[in-house]
């Protein structure tokens, strides 16, 4: 079966973790979810991550994260540009999730990145996802 919006199942795949109250979860890994999954160990929103070599295309194991009521740390995963749909934005545009509480990850010219990163860098891209 051939997968048409691998971010979308990655993001799926965190959210049903995440809603079954799972310690970790594993997710196929490509380059850009590796990314992907460093800014959100950057920004602590996960506990940790590990990349396994399984011979293929390799996993990440992402250990999530949650406070002291066991409730989680991420809220909402939400994907924004969708393969049926692609959202672009100038640097003047990039969005401010929940007033600077959460993130937007940008898929730049200069790499994948947060939008405080982008706009640092002052280059705008495809919004990837929210997350807060």
């Amino acid at each position: 079966m051939s997968m048409t919006d691998p971010i979308a199942d990655y993001l799926t795949r965190i959210r049903n973790a995440i809603q079954a109250k799972h310690r970790r979860v594993d997710i196929p890994a490509s380059n850009l979810k590796k990314r992907i999954t460093e800014i959100l160990y950057e920004q602590k929103f996960i506990r940790n991550f590990i990349i396994i070599d399984d011979g293929k295309q390799g996993i990440i194991r992402i250990f999530l994260k949650y406070d002291s009521e066991g409730e989680p740390i991420i809220n909402v995963l939400e994907r924004v540009s969708k393969p049926g749909r692609r959202r672009y934005v100038s640097v003047n545009e990039l969005p401010r999730v929940k007033n600077n509480m959460g993130i937007a990850i940008i898929s730049t010219s200069k790499g994948i990145m947060t939008e405080r990163q982008a706009k640092r860098e002052n280059v705008g891209g495809e919004v990837l996802c929210y997350i807060w």
